[in-house]
Parts: C-alpha cells; sequence; structure tokens
C-alpha cells in the first residue's frame, strides 16, 4: 500500500476528520501529521490529549496493518496509554510510531509526538490486537 492509497483510505472517517496525513512508513515505523486548529484545542487553548490519543493509536494501527494482510487480519486498537510531556497550541505535531512486538495476535508500538521544531508533545504506547477475518 502505498502512502497516497493510505491517506485515501482515511480520508472519510475520523482519521480524516482530524485532519491527520500520512508521511511515510517502513518495515518497523509509521509517521504521519496532524495540524493543530480550534477543533483539536482543549478550553484553555492548548491541544486535547485526546487528539493526541488518537493520533497515537491512529499511526501505530496503520503500522500493523500495513504489516498484515489486510484481506485476512483486522487490526483493532486494544490498548492506548500516554504521557503528555509538554504544550502546543498551534502549528502541526509529527507522530513516530516504531515496533516494538511483532506476535501472531498482538503488536506493541511505541510512539513519540513532536512539535515540527522538535519538541516532544506526548509519549504513548499502543497495542493492537490482530484478528482473523471471518
Amino acid at each position: 500500500m502505498t502512502i497516497e492509497e493510505i491517506n485515501k483510505l482515511c480520508k472519510n472517517s475520523f482519521i480524516g476528520y482530524l485532519d491527520i496525513e500520512f508521511l511515510a512508513y517502513g518495515e518497523d515505523f509509521v509517521e504521519a501529521r496532524m495540524p493543530i486548529d480550534e477543533n483539536k484545542l482543549q478550553p484553555m487553548g492548548l491541544l486535547h490529549g485526546g487528539a493526541s490519543l488518537a493520533l497515537a493509536e491512529t499511526v501505530a494501527s496503520a503500522g500493523s496493518l500495513l504489516a498484515v494482510d489486510e484481506t485476512k487480519y483486522n487490526v483493532l486498537g486494544l490498548q492506548v496509554t500516554g504521557n503528555h510531556v509538554s504544550t502546543i497550541s498551534s502549528g502541526d505535531v509529527i507522530a513516530r510510531a516504531e515496533i516494538v512486538h511483532r506476535g501472531a495476535s498482538t503488536h506493541v508500538w511505541d510512539v513519540k509526538i513532536s512539535s515540527e521544531q522538535g519538541k516532544l508533545i506526548s509519549v504513548a504506547r499502543v497495542t493492537n490486537i490482530i484478528m482473523e477475518k471471518t
């Protein structure tokens, strides 16, 4: 699957609503960008932690989907945990997910979300379950 195909697949979904754009991927990583706008801010004007976690789950799930035969398996988020270590209120954030465990039924990813200038905003761990389609 190409970057263009991944972005097209996600366009008319929650991922598209958040304006998440996939940038690059390899065998063990996925990168995506999310612009910060008023729809992703909390009332105090800072990026909402839920938006960061949605971005983290999105890039990790895409990584798992790219690692399996999508005609035979579904990828579902099983657990997402995160720590928000800094704040941001404008610009874009970049998420990079790196796989730490690629099992037959689960994948575990570490995700770092940073500003365009490289400032660390959030870190997350995402566990996906890989389920055979019936």
